[in-house]
Parts: C-alpha cells; sequence; structure tokens
C-alpha cells in the first residue's frame, strides 16, 4: 500500500496552486474507495467514528503505565529475563522453532533463538550499569524477531510486548547512552513489521501492539530524540492501520482511530517547545532552524515526497492482494509472510539523498508542518465533487473528513497560538484549511458542519490576529448562511450553526472584534450587524411552537447584551466619542491607524471609518439607483472630491462594499474619455505580481461583471493585460499577448461552463488556439496545460454574486479573497473594556427589544420567560449607562403592555388573572426592577410605571402606607380625634366607601351614623382560590419593592425626578372614564401622597419640584367646597412639607410659609372640618422651626392662621398654646413678629369661645411683651450705630404704641373680669417703660389713641349699653380714671414742657369733668365722685410742687387761668385747698415786687 503524508492540494498561493496533481489524487482517492467497499462489505463493522473523538481515555494498551516508577538495576535484568523467557516460550510452542530446537547437535542453532540467549548471559552483569548500557544491545533481539518474516503472529506480538514494556518502564530515557539509536530502531522495526498471518484475531492483536509501540515511543519522555523522518513514519504506520482496520474489527477500528488522535496529540502539544527552541537556537546563532523556517516551496517538499514512496507495497507474483492494499498469503495456500510495511523500494535516489541530512535531526517544526499539511491534505479528495444547493457534497462515505477534521482539531486545540509563529503552518491554515472549512461547512451532514465548527471556534480563539477574511468569510458564506436556513440548509444544519454563533456570542470580546474589524471596516460586510439581525429574527417563534433553534438564537441574543452589559464599569470609563463629520474631502482608502495596539488611537479611528462606511453605503445605494445621483452625494458628503478624479472614482469602485456590479461593470466599459481614466486607475489598484493570469482574472473580475457589449469588454480586458503585464512580464513578452491569452481563457471559460455548448473545447484545442500568440512564439505547453485544467475545473464566474446575501466559497471567490487579504488592515484585538458597545448597542438594541418582545409574548415556557426577563433587564442596564433615554423609555412602556394590569377587569378579577399570568408577573417585576435600578433615565415611561402602581392599588395589593420619607420614623402620631387619617390603607374591593371625614357634633346626626352603621351588610368572605392568587400576588409586589422608587427619589437625576413628580400631578387630575367618582377621588389622594412623599424626600431639590407640587396642591384647595380625604391630604400634606423643609431651607421659608396661605382660603366649612388638626400641624411646625422663621411675611402667615382658631371651640387652645409657646417671656419673639403676635394675642383675649382665663393670659402675653421691648431698646444702645439705633427706637416705639393701642381694645370687652384685667395690663404696658426711650410726641399720641380714646369708649359704653350687657362699668371707669391719673403725674416733668402740654392738661380736665356727671342707671355713682376730686386734687398739688401750676397774668388763655375755670365745674372747692388765701397773697405779693424790679 502506498500513501502520502502530504496529500497535495489542488491550489498553491505562489505558484499556481490551481494545478491539480493527479497522481496523488488517485492514491488517495483510490484508497478511500477500497475502503468504503470493504466496510460496506460489512455492515457490522459499521462504527460511529464520533466515538474516537470523544474518547480521551489514555488507560488502553498501557499495560505497565500504572506503575511505571523506574526499576532498579536488578529488578529490570529480571524483568528483561522474563521477557526473554516470554518470547521463547512462545516459539518453542510453534512446530517450525520446536522442530529446527530438537534437531540433531551439530545442527546450528537459529540466530533469533541463539541471540535471546546470549543477552540472558549478559543482563545480570549489567544490574547496575544500565545508563551506561547502549539499549540497542538488549533491544536487538525484540527488534530482530518483529521484523523477521519467519516468525507467525503469536511470536511477533509477544515481542511487541516486551517492547512496549520497556518502553513503559522508562528504562530508556534521555540519560541512556545512544538513546536516538535505540528509538529510531524501534520506530524502523515496528513500521516494517513481518509476521505471518495464521488467523485474523492474532492478525488484529499484532496491529493493536504496533500501535501501543508506536504510541509509546511517541510518548517517551526521550520521544524528543526522534528525527523528523521517523514521527513521520509512525504517523504513516498508524495511518496505514486506520485504513487497514476498516475491513477489520470493531475494536481495532476504535484502537486505531483513538491512537492516531493520541499521536496528533502528542506532537502538536510539542509545538509550543519548539518556539522555545527555536528561540534558543537564534540566540545561539545556529542556523539549523532558521532554515527549517525559510525552506523554499521545492524544499518543503522533501520529506514528504520521500515518505511518499515509503510503504509502496513489492509482492510477488504469487501473492494476493487485499483490497486496502496489503501483501499477504493466506496459511491454508502458502507459506509467504504477510508484508505490514515492506522495506522502500523505487526510491528515488536524489530525493532520499536530499533529506538524509533531515534523516537523523531531531523532530520539531518541519516534522510538524508536513503531519498538518497532511492532515490538510485529506480534505482535498472531494475538490472535483461540484457542490450545489440541493445534492449532498459529500458524495462518500462521512468519515473520511470526520476522521480527517478530528485530527486537525485535535492538533489546533493543543497547539494553540504556537502556530502564528511558524509561517508555513500559519499559511496552511490561511489558504488550505480555512478554504476546505468554507466548503465542508456546507455538508449535508450536520457531524462534519459540527467538526468543522469546533475547529473554526478554536482558530478564533487561537489565532483570529491572523484570519481576519477568512473567519469573515466562514461566518458570512457558511454560518450566517445555513443558519439563515437558505440554500437548503437542514433543521439539524441550522442548529448546529446557530449553537457555534451562540458559543461565539459568549466569548467576551467576539461581539467588539466583529464590530471592530468589520462592520467599521469599509471593505468588510457588517458581521457583527448581520449576526445581530439573524439572532433575533431566528427568535421569533411565530405561528410556530418554541423550538430548539429559538431558543438558541434567544441565548445567543442574550449572550451578546450580557457581554454588553458585564463590560460596563465604573473602573473602566468608555473612551468618549468626538462628534464626528467630514468638512472637507478625504481619500477614505488611505484611512490608517498609526497604532492598532493602543486603544486611545484605534477607537477614534473605527467610530470614523464607520461613519464613513455608513456615507458610503448610503452612496452604494443612490449609486445602485442612479449612478450619477450617486457620485452627486458622496460629492456632497465629502468622500469625493468636487472635481471628480479617476482615482477617486475608481476606489471608490474598488474599496466599497454593496454597489451593483453590473452598474460599475457598465461604467467602466464605457467609451467616456473620464471612465477609460477610471477603468485605468481602477486597474492599478490591483496587485497582480507572482499570480498566474487566470487567477489574477479571477481577482480582476470579482470586483465587478464584465459588460456584454464586445467594445467594453475589450476595453476591460486590455487595462487588465496592461496591468498584468506589468506586474507579471516573466511568461507572456508583451500587454498584447496578455490581452490576447485573457480573451482566450474567457472563451475557454465560457465553452467549458455553458450548458448550451455540446461539443467541448479539449486540451489540445485550447494549446492550439493559443499558437504563437506571444510575439510570434509559443507559450510553453505547461503553462498553457495548467491554465486549461484550472479553468475547465474551476468557473470563472461571469455573473458574480450581488453584495446583498452569502456568496458560495468557489475557488474564485477565495482566490480573490486571500489576494485581498494581503491589503486588509489588521485584525483589532479588543480588551474587556467598552469603547465600542455603545455603537454596538444602537445596532442590536431595536433588533433585540423587537425580538425579545415576540418571544416574550409568544411563549408559555418558565425557563425561556425568565431567559427573555434577563434580556429586558440587560438592556435596560445598557440603555441607561449609555444614556440611551429614549430607548429606555421605550422598554418600560413595552414591558407594560405585557401586564393585565392595565385590563378593564373588577378587583378580583384581576388579582386572579395576574396570579394566573406567570408572564404578566414577570413583566411587572421587570418593569419595577428597572425603575428601581435605571430610574435615573427614565422619563416619559413614569407615565406607565405609575399606571401600573396605580392599578395595583385599586386591586388592594399595595402597602397602607406606599411610599415614606426620610423622617415618617421620628414623626410623632396625631390624634385626629375622627378626622380621617392621611394614611388610609388602600381600598378593597370588598371595602365601602367612607363616610365624610367632616365631625357630625350634632345628637341626631350621631344617631343617624349609628343607624347606617347598623344597617350595613357584612362584607362576604374570600374563597380559597381568591385567597391563594392575592398570596401570589402580594409576594410579586413584594419582590418589586415598588415603596423604593418613590422613598429613594432623592437619588434621581434631577430630569427624570421632574418627569416623575409631572406624572404624578398628571395622574392624580386625570379622571379616568367608566370609573366612579370615589375611585377617581381614591386614585387623586394616592397619587397625592406619593408625590408629598416624593417631595420630603428630595428636600435639597426642593425648587425643582416646588413649583408643580405647589400649583397641584392649590388647585386641589381651591376647588374644594365639602370636606373630602383629597382636600384634607393637600392640606396636611403642604404642612408637612413646610415642617420638614424649614429647618433645611432657609432661603425658602418665605415661600414656604407664603404656601400657607392656601389654608386661609379654604371653604368655611372645609376649613371647620380641619381646623384642629390644621392648628395642631400649625403648632407642630412652630415649635420645631420658630428659630428658622425670621421674615414679617412668614409670621403674618403663622399668627393668621393662629388667629383663625381663636373663635374655634376645639382648635382655639392649640392655637392658644402654640401663641403663648411664641410669646411667652419673648421666647421667639422679634421684631418681625412682634405686632402680628400682639394682634393674635388680642384675638384670644376678646374670644369668648374660651374660658375668661385665657383671656386673662393672653392679655398677660400681651402686657409681658414689654419686656423684649426693653431689652431690644438696650441692645439697640450698645451694639448699633447712631443713625441704626435711631431707626430702631422709633421702630419700637412704633411697636409699643401698637402694644398699649391693642391692649386698649380689649379694655371694652363685655366681660368684666377680662375688661377690667386688660386695663390693669394696659397699666403696667404703660407704666414700666423706664427702659424704652420713647419720644414726647409718642407719649402725647399714647395720650390722645390711647387713655383718652379708653375712657371715651368707657363712657360711650355706660351710655348707651345695657348694664346686663356691661356689667360695673363703674369699677372700669375708676380704674382707667386712676391709670390716667397715674400716668400724667409721671409723665408730668416730660411733658410740662410741651407746647401742647395746656391742651394736654386741659383734655385730662376735660375727662374727669365728664366722668363726674355719667350717671349709671340714672344715678350717679359715688365712687367716681369722690375718686375724681382726690385724683384732681393730688394732680394739682403736684402740678403746683413741681412748679407747673403757678399764678399768672397771661390772660383769660392762661394754664392757670383755663385750669381753675375747669376744676370750679368739678370741684369749687380745691382751688381754696390747693392754694389758700394768705398763700394766694404771698405769691401775688412776689409776682408784684418781681415784675417792679
Amino acid at each position: 500500500m502506498s500513501f502520502n503524508i502530504r496529500a497535495p492540494s489542488k491550489w498553491t498561493t505562489a505558484s499556481g496552486r490551481h494545478a491539480f496533481q493527479q497522481k496523488h489524487m488517485v492514491r488517495v482517492l483510490c484508497a478511500w474507495v477500497l475502503v468504503v467497499v470493504c466496510r460496506r462489505s460489512k455492515p457490522h463493522l459499521e462504527i460511529v467514528f464520533m466515538g474516537c473523538l470523544s474518547d480521551q481515555s489514555h488507560s488502553f494498551g498501557r499495560g505497565f503505565d500504572g506503575c511505571s516508577s523506574r526499576p532498579s538495576g536488578g529488578a529490570f535484568a529480571l524483568t528483561l529475563n522474563s521477557e526473554i523467557g516470554a518470547v521463547l516460550t512462545v516459539m518453542r510452542r510453534n512446530v517450525r522453532w520446536g522442530v529446527n530446537y530438537m534437531a540433531e547437535d551439530d545442527q546450528p542453532e537459529h540466530s533469533l533463538i541463539h541471540s535471546f540467549k546470549e543477552l540472558r548471559k549478559k543482563i545480570f552483569m549489567w544490574q547496575n550499569q544500565w545508563r551506561t548500557i547502549n539499549p540497542v544491545l538488549y533491544l536487538k533481539p525484540f527488534l530482530d524477531v518483529i521484523q523477521s518474516d519467519e516468525t507467525g503472529a503469536p511470536i511477533t506480538g509477544v515481542a511487541l510486548s516486551s517492547i512496549y514494556k520497556i518502553l513503559t518502564l522508562e528504562v530508556i530515557d534521555l540519560d541512556s547512552v545512544n538513546v536516538d539509536e535505540a528509538l529510531h530502531l524501534i520506530v524502523d522495526a515496528v513500521t516494517s513489521c513481518r509476521f505471518e498471518v495464521t488467523d485474523p484475531a492474532s492478525e488484529e492483536v499484532v496491529l493493536m501492539k504496533i500501535l501501543q509501540v508506536l504510541l509509546a515511543c511517541t510518548k517517551n519522555k526521550a520521544s524528543i530524540k526522534l528525527s523528523n523522518q521517523h514521527v513521520c513514519n509512525i504517523v504513516n504506520a498508524c495511518f496505514r492501520v486506520v485504513h487497514q482496520a476498516s475491513s477489520k474489527g470493531e475494536l481495532l477500528q476504535r484502537i486505531a482511530r483513538h491512537t492516531m488522535h493520541e499521536l496528533i496529540r502528542c506532537i502538536f502539544t510539542h509545538l509550543s517547545h519548539f518556539d522555545n527552541i527555536d528561540k534558543a537556537n537564534i540566540r545561539a546563532g545556529s542556523s539549523h532552524v532558521n532554515n527549517d523556517e525559510v525552506v523554499t516551496p521545492d524544499e518543503n517538499h522533501i520529506i514528504a515526497n520521500k515518505l511518499e514512496d515509503n510503504g509502496q507495497v513489492c509482492s510477488e507474483s504469487d501473492d494476493k492482494t487485499t483490497p486496502d492494499g496489503i501483501a499477504y498469503v493466506s496459511r491454508e495456500t502458502s507459506e509467504e509472510e504477510m508484508d505490514v510495511n515492506v522495506v522502500v523500494h523505487g526510491q528515488d535516489k536524489k530525493i532520499a539523498q536530499a533529506g538524509e541530512d533531515r534523516k537523523t535531526e531531531q523532530y520539531g517544526v518541519p516534522c510538524v508542518v508536513e503531519i498538518f499539511e497532511f492532515l490538510c491534505s485529506l480534505l482535498n479528495v472531494i475538490e472535483n465533487i461540484e457542490v450545489s444547493s440541493k445534492s449532498n457534497p459529500i458524495a462518500y462515505d462521512e468519515d473520511v473528513p470526520l476522521f480527517a477534521l478530528g485530527l486537525i482539531n485535535s492538533a489546533i486545540e493543543l497547539s494553540g497560538a504556537s502556530i502564528q509563529h511558524h509561517p508555513k503552518l500559519l499559511v496552511l491554515i490561511q489558504d488550505d484549511l480555512f478554504f476546505n472549512l468554507t466548503r465542508f461547512g456546507l455538508s449535508m451532514s450536520p457531524l462534519i458542519l459540527s467538526t468543522v465548527c469546533s475547529i473554526v471556534l478554536n482558530l478564533y480563539h487561537h489565532l483570529r490576529m491572523k484570519l481576519k477574511l477568512q473567519l469573515e468569510a466562514f461566518f458570512s458564506s457558511v454560518l450566517l448562511r445555513i443558519a439563515k436556513s437558505k440554500y437548503g440548509a437542514s433543521y439539524q444544519q441550522q442548529e448546529v450553526a446557530m449553537e457555534t454563533l451562540v458559543d461565539l456570542c459568549r466569548q467576551p470580546t467576539f461581539m467588539s472584534e466583529m464590530y471592530a474589524n468589520y462592520d467599521c471596516d469599509i471593505s468588510c460586510g457588517n458581521v457583527f450587524e448581520d449576526l445581530a439581525n439573524l439572532l433575533s429574527k431566528s427568535a421569533f417563534p411565530v405561528n410556530n411552537p418554541l423550538s430548539a433553534m429559538h431558543v438558541l438564537a434567544l441565548d445567543g441574543l442574550c449572550a451578546m447584551i450580557h457581554g454588553m452589559a458585564e463590560r460596563i464599569s465604573s473602573d473602566l470609563p468608555s473612551l468618549q466619542q468626538a462628534s464626528i463629520g467630514l468638512t472637507d474631502y478625504q481619500s477614505f482608502w488611505r484611512l490608517r491607524c498609526d497604532n492598532y495596539d493602543n486603544p486611545n488611537e484605534w477607537v477614534p479611528f473605527v467610530h470614523k471609518t464607520k461613519f464613513i462606511k455608513k456615507k458610503l453605503m448610503i452612496g452604494a445605494e443612490h449609486f445602485n439607483r442612479d449612478p450619477k445621483k450617486g457620485l452627486e452625494y458622496l460629492q456632497e458628503v465629502h468622500l469625493l472630491p468636487d472635481k471628480l478624479d479617476p482615482q477617486s472614482v475608481a476606489c471608490f469602485f474598488r474599496f466599497t462594499t454593496g454597489l451593483d456590479k453590473n452598474h460599475v461593470g457598465d461604467y467602466l466599459g464605457s467609451h467616456d474619455e473620464f471612465c477609460v481614466q477610471v477603468l485605468q486607475e481602477f486597474a492599478r489598484t490591483f496587485d497582480f505580481e507572482g499570480m498566474n493570469l487566470d487567477i489574477a482574472l479571477r481577482v480582476f473580475l470579482e470586483t465587478f461583471k464584465l459588460p456584454g457589449e464586445a467594445q467594453k469588454i475589450h476595453r476591460v480586458l486590455e487595462a487588465f493585460a496592461e496591468r498584468y503585464y506589468e506586474q507579471s512580464p516573466r511568461v507572456l513578452c508583451d500587454k498584447d499577448a496578455a490581452l490576447v491569452l485573457s480573451y482566450s481563457i474567457i472563451m475557454l471559460n465560457t465553452d467549458q461552463h455553458n450548458a448550451q455548448v455540446k461539443k467541448k473545447m479539449t486540451e489540445e484545442d485550447f494549446i492550439r488556439n493559443n499558437r504563437r500568440i506571444n510575439g510570434g512564439n509559443d507559450l510553453p505547453r505547461e503553462y498553457l496545460s495548467e491554465l486549461y485544467h484550472s479553468i475547465s475545473e474551476n468557473e470563472i464566474r461571469m455573473t458574480p454574486e450581488q453584495a446583498t446575501g452569502s456568496p458560495t466559497m468557489t475557488p474564485s471567490h477565495w482566490v480573490g479573497l486571500m489576494h485581498k487579504s494581503k491589503q486588509t488592515a489588521p485584525f483589532i484585538s479588543c480588551d474587556s473594556r467598552d469603547q465600542l458597545d455603545p455603537d454596538m448597542f444602537s445596532i442590536l438594541s431595536g433588533p433585540a427589544i423587537a425580538a425579545l418582545s415576540v418571544v416574550f409574548d409568544n411563549v408559555v415556557q418558565e425557563d425561556a420567560l425568565q431567559t427573555c426577563v434577563g434580556g429586558f433587564l440587560g438592556v435596560a442596564r445598557i440603555a441607561a449607562s449609555y444614556h440611551f433615554n429614549d430607548l429606555l423609555n421605550d422598554l418600560v412602556v413595552s414591558l407594560c403592555k405585557f401586564t393585565t394590569l392595565m385590563l378593564p377587569l373588577s378587583g378580583e378579577e384581576s388579582v386572579i388573572m395576574l396570579a394566573d399570568d406567570i408572564r404578566a408577573r414577570m413583566a411587572t417585576e421587570a418593569i419595577f426592577t428597572i425603575a428601581n435600578r435605571y430610574g435615573d433615565y427614565i422619563h416619559s415611561g413614569w407615565k406607565n410605571i405609575l399606571d401600573c402602581v396605580l392599578s395595583l392599588h385599586k386591586i388592594g395589593l399595595l402597602p397602607a402606607r406606599l411610599a415614606s420619607d426620610a423622617t415618617n420614623d421620628l414623626e410623632p402620631p396625631l390624634n385626629t380625634e375622627g378626622v380621617k387619617s392621611a394614611s388610609t390603607s388602600s381600598p378593597s374591593p370588598l371595602t365601602l366607601a367612607s363616610a365624610t371625614s367632616r365631625r357630625s357634633y350634632s345628637l341626631m346626626g350621631r344617631f343617624s351614623q349609628l343607624l347606617y352603621f347598623d344597617t350595613e351588610e357584612p362584607a362576604p368572605q374570600p374563597s380559597e382560590e381568591q385567597l391563594a392568587a392575592h398570596q401570589v400576588c402580594l409576594q410579586m409586589v413584594q419582590k418589586c419593592q415598588i415603596n423604593s422608587i418613590f422613598s429613594e427619589s432623592k437619588f434621581l437625576q434631577a430630569d427624570s425626578l421632574s418627569q416623575l413628580v409631572q406624572a404624578l400631578i398628571s395622574a392624580a387630575g386625570r379622571s379616568d372614564k367608566g370609573v366612579n367618582v370615589q375611585e377617581n377621588e381614591e386614585t387623586a389622594v394616592f397619587c397625592l401622597e406619593l408625590l408629598i412623599a416624593v417631595t420630603l424626600n428630595n428636600r435639597d431639590r426642593i425648587m425643582l419640584l416646588w413649583q408643580g407640587v405647589y400649583e397641584h396642591i392649590t388647585d386641589v384647595v381651591q376647588s374644594a367646597v365639602m370636606p373630602c380625604t383629597l382636600v384634607e391630604k393637600a392640606v396636611f400634606g403642604l404642612l408637612r412639607i413646610c415642617q420638614r423643609l424649614l429647618p433645611y431651607k432657609e432661603n425658602l421659608t418665605d415661600e414656604l410659609l407664603k404656601s400657607l396661605q392656601l389654608v386661609l382660603k379654604l371653604d368655611a366649612r372645609v376649613a371647620d372640618a380641619y381646623c384642629e388638626h390644621i392648628t395642631q400641624e400649625v403648632m407642630r411646625l412652630v415649635k420645631t422651626n420658630a428659630m428658622q422663621i425670621r421674615s414679617h411675611a412668614g409670621w403674618r402667615t403663622i399668627t393668621s392662621l393662629l388667629s383663625i382658631t381663636a373663635r374655634h371651640p376645639e382648635a382655639s387652645e392649640v392655637g392658644f398654646e402654640t401663641l403663648e409657646f411664641i410669646m411667652a417671656d419673648g421666647a421667639h419673639l422679634m421684631p418681625a413678629n412682634f405686632v402680628l403676635c400682639i394682634n393674635a394675642s388680642k384675638q384670644f383675649a376678646e374670644s369668648r369661645v374660651g374660658n375668661v382665663d385665657r383671656s386673662r393670659r393672653s392679655l398677660d402675653l400681651m402686657s409681658g411683651s414689654v419686656i423684649c421691648l426693653v431689652s431690644w431698646s438696650l441692645k439697640t444702645n450698645e451694639a448699633m450705630g447712631e443713625e441704626a439705633a435711631s431707626r430702631m427706637k422709633q421702630d419700637i416705639g412704633e411697636m409699643w404704641l401698637r402694644l398699649v393701642q391693642g391692649v386698649r381694645k380689649v379694655c371694652s370687652d363685655p366681660r368684666e373680669e377680662v375688661r377690667n384685667h386688660a386695663i390693669l395690663m394696659l397699666q403696667r404696658s404703660l407704666i414700666g417703660v423706664d427702659g424704652i426711650d420713647l419720644q414726647n410726641e409718642l407719649w402725647l399720641q399714647c395720650f390722645d389713641q390711647v387713655i383718652f380714646t379708653l375712657l371715651d369708649d368707657l363712657l360711650e359704653i355706660v351710655k348707651e349699653s345695657s348694664p346686663k350687657d356691661y356689667r360695673n362699668m363703674e369699677g372700669s371707669l375708676v380704674l382707667s380714671l386712676k391709670l390716667l391719673s397715674k400716668l400724667f403725674l409721671q409723665l408730668l416733668q416730660r411733658i410740662s414742657q410741651l407746647k401742647t402740654f395746656s391742651k394736654l392738661w386741659l383734655e385730662v380736665l376735660n375727662c374727669f369733668e365728664r366722668c363726674m356727671k355719667v350717671k349709671f342707671r340714672g344715678k350717679r355713682c359715688e365712687k367716681i365722685h369722690e375718686l375724681v376730686p382726690e385724683l384732681l386734687k393730688n394732680t394739682l398739688l403736684v402740678m403746683k410742687t413741681s412748679g407747673v401750676l403757678v399764678p399768672d397774668d397771661n390772660g383769660e388763655d392762661s394754664l392757670w387761668q383755663l385750669t381753675w375755670l375747669h376744676v370750679k365745674d368739678i370741684a369749687p372747692s380745691l382751688h381754696l385747698e390747693i392754694f389758700p388765701a394768705n398763700e394766694m397773697k404771698q405769691l401775688q405779693s412776689n409776682d408784684t415786687e418781681t415784675g417792679g424790679n
């Protein structure tokens, strides 16, 4: 049998790889066809070869592996002796050997037996020096038996077992003498093993042991001493056993394939070790490995070609040949022996000599390259089989490619990234392997596709930096194509392709790299976008139940989403994308990044190229409709110059994807001069150097469709020929020869591949047609033959597929791709940062949300629903992180549609439906999870979220107090005494509407309420179903954490918070049609509670919310005409806001307190219902925040609220307590509130709602406030400047005057106790002002506006009112007269100097006189008649003593004359009493003397 360890591929990169190596193909095909025939003749031997791929067991055939510790010298001697005995014993059992052994004594002993006996004599002498003994000495007898053609299968098997034991005991290691020679001998002996076949079972045993020994050689520590040749021989032998095993038992088949896999694993595992050796040799200056690395293509074949002939069977004439090519003679017919691997015959001596130097070389990269090239060549056996969309491209058994692909996968898995350090290996993968992968990927066998996908996944992981365009080709032409269920792909194929795509999506950087390298490359397709759209569409279970394909697509979509979400990190901030725009023309095809390893450079670069690519795609769409308009658009966006030049248009055609190739071909073939110039520039964009003409023509015609007109074809081919000749002048003598031959190739292509041409051109015809075209000479026959076969076997597609869809990867396509790969930009390796995720998400988000929504709406499986929810939450996280606010709002709207909360059902129906619908519950939980986590970025979506909250509230699933503010726990409970609380529980469907919160004070009212409660029917008891549903829904609500949305609103961004508040206001004011008034009011109340809670939780940003909140509360308050829960919540909510915010917002104190004026505007009925509760809240506000209230306006609001309570039977006590807190001891009195508090105190003093004692206390507060005036006056003198002090003194005087005026008004109170106490307090207020510097004018006002007015009022009351209403008025007059006299005498010294003193004095006398004349019940009052003269007498005496009242001659208008004129009417006798006659004479004489002088 013959095999080629480097099976040829059909195409070669450098020198026309399209040439088909027929002899190699025939050998491989024949071998495998025979294998298939043999196996099909024995169906019972069919096995599933994937078992070999998955069987990773290393336990088979390892004999002593479990105890492979190195034996001691003596122990090994015993072991070796035992093995010798075993071989001799088996040989003696054989008739042939037994007879020879018993022959005559003089007959010489057989050399095989003799060598064993001689070895026995020596082994015990080597006990302690095995390392110094050449292993060849004790191995050779066993190896001779193995190689002998006289031994049968049992003897050979025992000898192989002995070799295996010696290898596994690790006696032979790197320290052994001549270890390399020993290993070489073992390999040579085993690979050329000869034995006589006696029965099939023993034959299979020997083959298994051959595999055992070869594998043990490879795994031995000293295996690094093997040469390249011997390792190739090992693989050669094992692979032939795999062939032969196809006609043997199933066990041998499995073992052979498993051994082959183990060999490949072992060899390719060392590739990274070879890397280290290479580096060490380079540093040491060794040229050995370097020579390997730069081997020429011809040299690269040396080892393979040498081994190609190795193993050819040369059988005798009477031998029989098995179908698999192994020669043997049956025991029944002949004594001929079987030859498993005959010694090389017919080798080319020159090739053998060339490879001699390599033979003894330690194996390394050359060996690995040859083995890998051989594995790739196994895939070329079906290159001549046409692959159509409807037929199976694998026309023979799938075991062949499966086995080859499995070996290749193992090699790549273990060699990994080391491959990229070896150019020859890398080229094999880039070209041969990947081309076959793209074709085998379209196999109808799911097993083959699965293995191909595993290989590609490994290649992506290890070598993606070197496989940019190859990966794109595989993704586009295989995975995406199959997953789209196009071109007759089976469901199993689609599933495998989708699984692979999902696995790729789960790679951390896959999506970022697809986007950066393909979607952002103007010459590549949009792989990321296509994949996102594919997964989205494939996840739709439209009109079909959910299948595994849908689940896979959904998993892939969620993997993409979760991958982006996981990359979001605050530690690694995203690179911010600068605004991109083109203001000037740029040659987009020349754009390059300076450093593809630095994200700071390549990220802006790919942003720019993506922007340009988008514009180019738009331009391509315009061009496909109208080429002229397309070019004009590109000029507008500065991608083409304002004045078109041929180069820019040519590069647009060359490097832009998505163009209609028909239009491009027509444009290039046009006779217009500019178009001709564009054609010339277009041809110059190609690099044909080193290409055969047919390959160059394929590359050229891949970019457009050759026009149909002959003249256009001539122009196009002429440009091509000129360019080709410029770069490849070696064969063709001029461009005319290139043109003629190009025409000939086009004609040949049409002839060979047009079904209408019946008589096909032969090779001789083609050669004859091209005679003397090379400058009058013939082209080389081999050259033309190669062209002929290339075109006949692989069509040049004259009608290229358009950009839409995924093209089939034909050889022409692949040649173009390999040409393009030389010019493409490097592969960008992305890290775990999220530099590109915002742009990727903008592409992914729309299809993803649509797909997730459709799947979520159509499936019922809980795990699928949970996957969708995870996807929704991932989308929400990404949208929030990258500020896709509109998208986040749309997502919320979409999720709200899946809940059953918006359906017009009754409360219990809604609860039961929600409990039964897991989709609705999941959607509800997702909505509130998004609201809690990403509320910062929700705007319009708050409306929908609140609709869900309100629906849950209406059906009674929300807690009594949903939202709380930060200090709720610190708030003491309020005793509302029957007023409906602001924290009433949410309504239940069975809860009756509450009655009005206005209190009924009448007996009949309370009686009617009792009758109402007595006649109320008991609520029906819920069923078990209702209770269970309610419990399920409550658990859902608990998971939703709805209260956190509002209680944690302080962390929301300003825009989102504003939108939330606006949504609450809108919901509170919305009246739903078909809903009764009570439910609308309950909704409004609930929204108002939430609004107030949000406001309180955002006290630091109150200005952002205050206007809207205040306007809403204003609307509620002003529209209320009767007491109701809504207005109650509004009023008390406003009070709570003021209570909480005043300590923290000094700049808002006035604004907040001003808002309380709304309470003053309440309808009388409403105000009356809540007055007490309002007053309690005001008291709390004042007690908590009195120090923060500084302005007059603020205190005016507070005192106005307190003043109203003065006449309320229940609120007055609380109101007075609040006022007393402010005024007692001047604790919180200040100039800003002094007059206001005095007025409020006057209201309480005059109020007859409370008892007399409270009025007295009010008066005490008023009079006690004088102390504050005194204190302020003293501080003013000490701390202020002259001007400020003067102004302050004036203000204090005004306040004092307002105080006494207020007290004076209470002095007219009908109640005697209050009236008299007021007069006393007035006296205290007038007399106790020594510390206040009051101006004389102020005192005159006090007399005029207070004292005299008081007496006037009292006299008027006595005159006009009934004594029943004003009891004991005479006592009040007495007190007033005393006050007048006392104050006048106290101020006499100050006011006597005033010009108006006489007027003031006469008014005092007038008051005395009027009081003397007053009558009570028609009679004069004796007390007053006694008191007035006495008071007048005291006053006159003081005036006399102080010198104010003295006789004078100033006429009738003098003070003296006027005084006595009035005194005469009051008490005539007082003149003589004050001024006796003798004293008057003395005074008059003194005046006369004074006048004389």
